[in-house]
């Protein structure tokens, strides 16, 4: 049985790809502050939350949240009087989901204290904003560099944690899965991802590093994205075997793709055509240059291009023709929510349920609007390059450390 730990857990995309392959495992904590994710994360995996009514008032239960350093958009730190716009049955069930999901919060109040001994694999995919394109794009492409106070230097907060492993004689993780951008290997990061794999092998660690395109794993979408297995071994011998094994793994498969089992076009079907109109904009002059400028997806294209946290925008994934009955709409859509949970290897049947126990946060409004949505899958990881992945970690665990 695998005792794993999902930092930065997001949507689950570790635990969905971990039961997709049917693995032996058990998610003994989850870190992750933004309480759309968290609520997100626990309706998919763990169904609908059947509980009794709360006898807590409002306060207490908005006191507990802020002691978890919890975050309302994903950017900064909610405070108590921005969540007070919630219902009391929201945040009810947004603290459930917390301690559903064995959730320690945000990774800065998280000391190694918190975590269980003997963890098999920690996962760690810690916030892009400063190393991706589209942060270059905003003048925030700063990086990892620790003189920058920015979302990307979460990478150091992985580092306090192992070191409060050393210093109290905790055993360390004998997995570390890392998942970012690509632009981490890129020169102008050299430096700090460098001193990161300097400091995870004076650790023990053995790394390896693989650069996968979600193309490869039989998704239809242009999504390449940098992931490092770090293996500890502290034999001398068996380090070199590991990492003549490492050097050697091979992820990628040749899946058949076909984009059109992933879009939903079918408006015959109520639900769908419902999507695709919320999904259509305003005929405007900036809209109509993101028609022009970006991939008609029914017009011959194999696949989309990255699903990111926002679809009206330039560049995007790709856009979809379409009619809108409403005048002054344009003639073409972008992707829905669910075509791009589709895209990132979720289920439609989990997509379904997640919109089914959409709880109303505020007073006409639901906590996972369409915006919400967008972002939560847009920061998410292609659940099948992840199976790949475990599947390899599963066998140098059962080649490597059966018996150790």
């Amino acid at each position: 049985m695998l005792k794993v730990v999902e930092a930065f857990s997001g949507i689950g995309s570790q635990r969905q790809a971990l039961k997709n392959i049917n693995a032996e495992f058990e998610i003994v904590a989850t870190m992750e502050w933004d309480i759309n994710a968290v609520y997100a994360y626990d309706i998919i995996h763990h169904g609908q939350q059947d509980k009794a009514a709360t006898n807590r008032c409002k306060k207490d239960i908005i006191e507990e949240l802020m002691a978890l350093g919890v975050s309302s958009d994903g950017k900064k730190l909610a405070s108590a009087h921005s969540l007070n716009y919630y219902s009391l049955k929201a945040l009810d069930s947004i603290l459930f989901a917390f301690k559903r999901n064995n959730n320690l919060g945000s990774i800065t109040n998280v000391s190694s204290d918190l975590l269980p001994n003997n963890i098999d694999i920690l996962t760690y995919s810690f916030p892009c904003q400063n190393l991706s394109a589209c942060g270059a794009w905003h003048k925030y492409m700063t990086g990892i560099d620790k003189i920058h106070k920015n979302q990307s230097n979460m990478i150091w907060e992985i580092k306090r944690i192992l070191n409060e492993f050393k210093e109290t004689n905790k055993k360390l993780p004998k997995f570390l899965l890392m998942e970012n951008v690509k632009n981490i290997t890129y020169k102008i990061n050299k430096v700090n991802f460098d001193e990161w794999q300097n400091y995870l092998t004076e650790l023990g660690y053995v790394n390896s590093i693989w650069t996968l395109d979600a193309l490869r794993f039989g998704i239809p979408q242009h999504r390449k994205r940098t992931f490092m297995i770090s293996v500890l071994c502290e034999n001398g011998l068996q380090r070199e075997i590991l990492n003549h094994h490492l050097k050697g793994l091979s992820m990628e498969t040749d899946l058949p793709l076909n984009l059109m089992d992933f879009l939903r076009t079918d408006y015959s079907n109520q639900i769908y055509r419902n999507e695709a109109e919320a999904s259509n904009p305003n005929n405007t002059k900036s809209r109509q240059k993101i028609y022009e400028e970006n991939d008609k997806l029914l017009d011959g294209c194999t696949y989309t291009k990255t699903i990111t946290t926002k679809q009206d925008r330039h560049p995007n994934s790709g856009v979809i023709n379409y009619k809108g009955k409403k005048l002054g709409k344009a003639s073409f859509r972008f992707l829905t929510p669910r075509e791009c949970f589709l895209l990132m290897g979720f289920d439609e049947k989990d997509y379904d349920f997640l919109l089914k126990n959409n709880i109303e946060a505020k007073k006409g409004q639901k906590l996972l609007t369409i915006e919400k949505l967008h972002k939560l899958i847009g920061n998410s990881i292609v659940v099948n390059v992840l199976e790949a992945i475990f599947k390899q970690i599963i066998r140098i665990n059962n080649d490597f450390f059966t018996g150790f």
